[in-house]
């Protein structure tokens, strides 16, 4: 799994250190959501994934917000690789690229380290479906 870990000013303001751990996301700006994660994950991890397959929609918090997230999975492999990733200065993003197994990731959200409601969803989604073999 490729994963990121950026620091985000919302959860620091509310008692954890800011550093989460997460999946490649963004917002949509005009763009269709499966050419927003492609292009999201490329810029954040520096991995051009391919097999992009939509499994679901949520809204994350539909009493207070009108944000709805589109979740994706997607392949890749070492070819896969076009750039060291790390978000686009451009956006002032500044992420450090993590390349896990399954086991750890989910190892790291059960200690609690993981806690990305988006990155927690689509961990439960993999153990769920068996997309990875244990």
């Amino acid at each position: 799994m490729v994963l990121t870990r950026q620091f985000r000013l919302p959860v620091f303001v509310n008692g954890h250190d800011g550093l989460l751990i997460e999946v490649a996301a963004g917002l949509l700006e005009g763009a269709a959501p499966e050419q927003r994660i492609r292009d999201e994950a490329e810029e954040e991890t520096g991995y051009r994934v391919h097999d992009v397959k939509k499994i679901f929609e949520a809204y994350m918090s539909p009493g207070s917000v009108t944000e709805k997230l589109h979740f994706f999975i997607a392949e890749y492999d070492a070819k896969s690789k076009v750039s060291e990733g790390g978000g686009l200065e451009e956006e002032t993003e500044e992420l450090e690229v993590l390349e896990w197994g399954f086991d750890e990731a989910l190892a790291a959200f059960h200690r609690g380290e993981i806690c990305d409601a988006k990155t927690i969803m689509l961990l439960q989604y993999a153990a769920m479906n068996n997309l990875f073999v244990r």
